[in-house]
């Protein structure tokens, strides 16, 4: 059968940037087919990276059909330019290769009915383990991205009690100083606020599948991720070994 095979972030780096086909056994399984590409590329079975099928996390015995888009997802950094997708609750959520402008969306947030708005405003800085950054590029996994986000919004309007979460990511390259990820949470009360702005940022940048290279002066790496939350991984993590 026919599967379509999507490698991000680290992954490029040895699979090629551009998605492939490749022609799997008919009940071929997450597993079997982590052990075809680990011929090619031994990473795939020690980075501890999650797979998608059809934008959703599979585990290993997940069984692959016939034309499923499978994605290699190494732990991750935390579409076309999309836009805007709001859930029934009004949450804002967004990839965009756009300025982020934050004060407008800071306004556009606020209700008569809210106590306090937290803002997560995360802005790239000039250094980063000792060397000096020059830019970073974002990329992401667009169609999970989004759908990620969309879901852990409106998890934080049921655990946390509050009325509206904005949560806009930037993609392709960024400056010094400009502004990576907004998180604006508007709330009746401070307490709820600030927690769920703190799960959605810690959150975001463990299951939403974006990645960041870094660019030094003296080089460029794919930027560690953190490891995955139990049950996402498909394999043990031994590090990215860059």
């Amino acid at each position: 059968m026919h599967v379509r095979i999507l490698p991000f972030g680290v992954l490029k780096d040895s699979l090629g940037s551009e998605p492939f086909a490749i022609d799997l056994p008919g009940g071929a399984t997450v597993a079997d087919l982590l052990a075809r590409l680990g011929v090619q590329e031994p990473a795939v079975e020690r980075l501890g990276i999650a797979v998608s099928i059809n934008a959703e996390y599979a585990s290993r015995s997940s069984v692959i059909q016939e034309n499923d888009e499978v994605g290699l997802l190494p732990p991750v950094s935390g579409g076309s330019d999309a836009q805007a997708s709001e859930t029934v609750s009004q949450n804002v959520i967004r990839l965009t290769r756009e300025i982020i402008e934050a004060e407008a969306l800071v306004a556009a947030a606020k209700s008569g009915a809210d106590g306090a708005v937290v803002v997560f405003d995360g802005i790239v800085r000039d250094n980063s383990r000792g060397r000096r950054t020059l830019h970073l590029d974002y990329e992401s996994y667009e169609e999970m991205a989004t759908k990620q986000m969309n879901e852990l919004a409106g998890e934080a309007n049921s655990r946390f009690g509050v009325r509206q979460v904005t949560m806009i990511h930037r993609l392709g390259r960024l400056r010094v100083g400009e502004t990576s990820v907004l998180i604006i949470v508007a709330s009746a009360h401070r307490a709820q606020a600030y927690e769920a702005s703190r799960w959605l940022i810690d959150t975001l940048k463990k299951t939403v599948p974006i990645w960041k290279k870094e660019t030094f002066v003296d080089g460029a790496i794919w930027a560690d991720g953190e490891p995955f939350p139990q049950g996402y991984a498909v394999e043990g993590a031994d590090g990215l070994g860059s």
